[in-house]
């Protein structure tokens, strides 16, 4: 296990995507490195009204703690009140064109030291504990066939190396994750994603983790391009507005990113980047039947083999 090499590996993503992004939309990024008081920081890269991003951000965190927040020891009771290190990169990027869709990408690991050992004898499970998580999925405003098969294609394509049932079980772990149960409907069209993987062993999750980071700029730039100068309107922008509203609540109700980083006393700034600039809610709105907007729902926000 060498988490300083995933540290070294994550930081270098995020200057490469940074370096994309820019190229891509042709803004500045700005970079604000912080400090947190209880142990670790890390560095957020922001972009705000851009020509193709109305926000967006890249966030790198490396943080050390006294006791794991319930939102990373949920699916471990046994590991509660041990102290650790959780390091990450994420993005989400928020177009302003309605016709290219909203991405978010996220590539973590964790690190759970081992109990207090007593003076006498070792701790029962004194070993530290560590596992790998990340993702990454798509939020279209307007669907296309074409961008959808292209970037669950890509999400296949980084996972098989590693053998045929992962990109099957990620995408469906996608699907159940990025699902908004009190309103009965997906966040988006999915892609993969992961959490506690620490098996076979630390290399082969490592070289996972690092295909799906590796493979955002090909599963998402050639969207961008295919949609960036498609013509909009104020219909476009209102109902992008709304839909951003689903990726608001989902944010805050369920995302564990979210909810780690809030419970674990991290930078809210960094943690709230990921929100978009401008968002409405309506009260019982449905699009009205044959328009682009049914569409999306009835073709695109459904659970659906794309590859």
């Amino acid at each position: 296990m060498n988490a300083a090499a995933v540290r070294q590996y994550l930081v270098g993503l995020q200057s490469r995507i940074v370096s994309q992004i820019e190229a891509l939309d042709g803004a500045a990024v700005e970079r604000d490195s912080w400090q947190r008081p209880e142990g670790g920081g890390g560095t957020t890269c922001t972009i705000e009204e851009g020509g193709i991003f109305e926000r967006g951000g890249v966030n790198f965190s490396h943080v050390l703690g006294s006791a794991l927040p319930p939102s990373a020891s949920a699916a471990r009771p046994e590991l509660a009140g041990r102290g650790f290190e959780a390091m990450g990169m994420s993005l989400v990027l928020h177009p302003r064109n309605p016709y290219v869709p909203t991405v978010h990408m996220n590539v973590r690991f964790f690190l759970a030291h081992a109990p207090e050992q007593s003076a006498r004898r070792p701790a029962a499970g004194a070993e530290p504990i560590w596992w790998f998580g990340g993702g990454m999925d798509l939020t279209p405003y307007y669907g296309f066939e074409e961008d959808a098969i292209h970037f669950h294609a890509t999400c296949k394509k980084a996972l098989a190396p590693f053998g045929p049932d992962y990109h099957p079980r990620f995408k469906e772990w996608c699907d159940r994750y990025f699902f908004l149960k009190h309103r009965h409907e997906p966040r988006g069209i999915g892609g993969v994603f992961f959490d506690d993987l620490l098996e076979p062993d630390f290399e082969t999750c490592f070289s996972l983790t690092r295909a799906v980071g590796d493979h955002l700029a090909e599963a998402y730039v050639p969207i961008v391009e295919r949609r960036r100068n498609h013509s909009f309107g104020e219909r476009e922008r209102d109902f992008q507005a709304y839909r951003r509203g689903r990726y608001v609540e989902f944010n805050l109700v369920y995302d564990r990113g979210t909810l780690f980083g809030l419970q674990s006393g991290g930078r809210t700034e960094s943690i709230l980047v990921s929100l978009p600039p401008l968002v409405k809610w309506r009260y019982d709105w449905e699009p009205e039947p044959g328009t682009p907007e049914a569409r999306l729902y009835e073709e695109f926000l459904v659970a659906r083999d794309w590859v």
